[in-house]
């Protein structure tokens, strides 16, 4: 069920299982963990994902599942938290496309993403209350972090689902766009990231990640970008970025 394609630099990986909205079984998430293996032994400089049909990811494939003898421990902590950790560390710029159901473990592939664009009918929430489950991939950190407490835990007791549009206004994600223009937004934003500084980019993925999950003060973040500039100044890119300005020309990136 899983496409991946790889053109100038730029990886596109498909959930393509329409018929069952892109459900996630443990078969698919090592499949898809082998996409993005691929995707980076070929050093590719941006990938994006997106699912094919109505939805983006509907969350696990249930269809089979027994709850006397499910292993959710393997499904979850075995299948879905290396995958997460896999693309949130993915060495490249990395964007998602949201649209329709974003549930469960879907939800968490946009977590491990870079950048999530949106589209206008995206479904996001955790309805799981009506199967006597809850939200998990990650998903109670995201809503705590960016909703707060309360309106996490009223998502989550009444069921109600956030719109494209409410996700990101709600701090969420990145854009919402139109159904019929978000893919094309994506694709575009993923091939301009693509061409450029690569190590510039990763310099600020890593920043970012470790403002988020080490809750650096604002010292420490300055001394750990200004260490991080210091190394950009010795690549191909930062060089030739300073010689374009220079000579009032377009920049070369590499992406060394």
């Amino acid at each position: 069920m899983i496409q991946l394609a790889i053109d100038d630099g730029l990886a596109e990986i498909v959930l393509d299982a329409p018929e069952r909205r892109n459900a996630l079984g443990l078969a698919d998430l090592a499949e898809l963990d082998a996409a993005y293996a691929e995707a980076e032994r070929a050093g590719v400089r941006a990938l994006l994902l997106r699912g094919s049909g109505r939805a983006f990811c509907a969350g696990r494939d249930i269809s089979g599942v027994d709850p006397r003898t499910d292993d959710v421990l393997g499904y979850l902590d075995g299948g879905v938290r290396p995958l997460l950790e896999r693309m949130s560390a993915f060495p490249a710029p990395t964007f998602a496309v949201a649209h329709g159901a974003c549930l469960g473990v879907g939800l968490g592939l946009l977590i491990a993403t870079d950048v999530v664009y949106v589209a206008d009918d995206a479904r996001i929430g955790s309805p799981f209350g009506a199967l006597g489950a809850t939200l998990d991939s990650g998903g109670h950190a995201l809503f705590v972090e960016r909703l707060g407490a309360h309106a996490t835990l009223d998502l989550i007791y009444t069921g109600r689902m956030l719109t494209g549009a409410e996700a990101v206004r709600a701090g969420l994600f990145s854009r919402a766009f139109p159904a019929d223009e978000v893919t094309d937004a994506a694709r575009d934003a993923a091939r301009v990231a693509a061409t450029g500084p690569t190590q510039a980019f990763l310099a600020s993925k890593r920043l970012v990640a470790e403002l988020r999950d080490a809750r650096l003060g604002l010292w420490d973040s300055m001394q750990h970008e200004s260490r991080a500039q210091a190394a950009l100044a010795a690549t191909d890119d930062y060089r030739d970025g300073f010689a374009a300005f220079q000579e009032k020309r377009p920049p070369r990136f590499v992406g060394r």
